[in-house]
């Protein structure tokens, strides 16, 4: 699974609470820090997108 954040994310940090594993806070918006989900943490990473506010989190 590979995860990013598109230009619409407004910093609500929601995504790093759910999972601060995969997702950080940078200076503007959320930033991703894996280059691959592991699988542990798929359900909670579409968690994380199925939750943001404004459909930021785009998973593939």
């Amino acid at each position: 699974m590979k995860v990013r954040i598109d230009d619409n994310c407004t910093a609500c940090g929601l995504c790093v609470d759910t999972c601060p594993e995969v997702f950080t806070m940078g200076d503007n918006k959320a930033e991703v820090l894996v280059d691959t989900v592991p699988p542990e943490l798929e359900e909670t990473v579409q968690q994380a997108a199925d939750e943001c506010p404004v459909e930021a989190i785009l998973v593939e």
